[in-house]
């Protein structure tokens, strides 16, 4: 779907959707998700930051996975490995549309 992204967590597929609550809930925790992408553009982006960002918009994570153990497999896979993601995600904050509930 059109703003998805996935990355693969102790052997389970996530699935990262910016869903509008899912944005909400990551912003209400983070702050403004503007501020966000600016520091991403420029390199300041807290490995933290990422962690939150991708936990609130995974759909349908598996219930064992807790946030901790999702920043540990992020960090199996590397800024490579989850660089991709990222830049979907952001890409859609910044553009909009419409990626369902």
């Amino acid at each position: 779907m059109r703003g998805e992204a996935e990355i693969m967590i102790n052997g389970a597929r996530l699935i990262l959707r910016p869903s509008f609550s899912a944005l909400v809930a990551a912003e209400e925790e983070l702050g403004s998700l503007f501020d966000l992408v600016e520091r991403a553009a420029s390199g300041r982006l807290l490995l933290s930051e990422m962690v939150v960002l991708f936990w609130h918009v995974a759909r349908d994570r598996p219930g064992h996975l807790t946030r901790d153990q999702l920043g540990e497999g992020m960090m199996e896979l590397g800024f490579a490995g989850v660089t991709p993601a990222l830049k979907i995600l952001l890409k859609q904050i910044l553009s909009g549309g419409s990626v369902g509930e």
